[in-house]
């Protein structure tokens, strides 16, 4: 345990450098701002990232940089809307729960965050992704099957209930849900409860969980932060991309 600042640290120090643009866009006449980072190579993809109830800052923008380090189109969207990134964590439930209570604008925002992501890099298949409330937002768009061009869905530590009216149908693209086995908010038995349900819909999953760690570990310079959590997940993610997006168009 002794090594694990050190470990953090360097992880802290290989960061990538913020190299993209902030991109403004409207959804029902309100302005929403989102993020772009551009592929360091040809790009293999496009990832979309849904941020964490603080709303999208730069912890957003840095695992944006990091996706387009490995050669994918990353586009980081905005759910709360220009400027209103909240500080107070009331403030912050206040914002998550007026979502989850409102799921329909809650997709509408989502899915105008593809069509400007689509627009900006010309890409069309995509793999969904998000953190925290970002993660159960990703949820809820394979829940809703709405876009068929999402090739696959990833939750870091999200929100997993499944809300009252909705219901995995086996006809979403494979998912994969990455949980924290200390996390004391998102219990284990709700993690093998939503397994349960994906199996008996014939939704194609994989769910892994770590040992140890609470709620947000993948969060740098928290207090929840674990970083053999952090980068074994983000290893586990990497291998998904690169399954995702080898596949053959259909």
């Amino acid at each position: 345990m002794r090594f694990a600042p050190l470990i953090a640290a360097a992880s802290l120090l290989a960061l990538p450098a913020h190299a993209g643009t902030t991109v403004t866009y409207t959804v029902d006449g309100e302005a929403y701002e989102g993020y772009l980072a551009e592929a360091t190579r040809d790009s293999k993809g496009l990832v979309i990232v849904i941020h964490d109830w603080d709303g999208l800052d730069g912890y957003e923008e840095t695992r944006a940089e990091m996706i387009a380090d490995q050669g994918y189109d990353a586009f980081a969207i905005d759910l709360y809307g220009k400027g209103n990134r909240p500080q107070d964590p009331a403030d912050k439930m206040g914002m998550v729960r007026s979502l989850y209570e409102d799921r329909e604008t809650m997709r509408a925002r989502i899915t105008e965050g593809l069509k400007i992501a689509r627009e900006q890099t010309g890409e069309t298949r995509i793999v969904v992704m998000g953190y925290c409330f970002g993660g159960g937002a990703t949820l809820d768009l394979a829940r809703a099957g709405d876009d068929k061009n999402v090739i696959g869905f990833v939750s870091f530590h999200g929100s997993l209930d499944t809300p009252e009216g909705q219901s995995y149908s086996g006809d979403e693209a494979p998912i994969l849900i990455l949980h924290g086995g200390a996390d004391r908010g998102i219990p284990n038995a709700l993690v093998a409860s939503v397994a349960d349900e994906m199996e008996a819909a014939g939704t194609p999953y994989e769910l892994v969980i770590y040992s140890g760690a609470p709620h947000a570990w993948t969060k740098f310079g928290s207090d929840a932060y674990r970083a053999e959590a952090d980068e074994k997940s983000w290893e586990r993610f990497s291998d998904f991309l690169h399954s995702q997006f080898a596949l053959p168009d259909e």
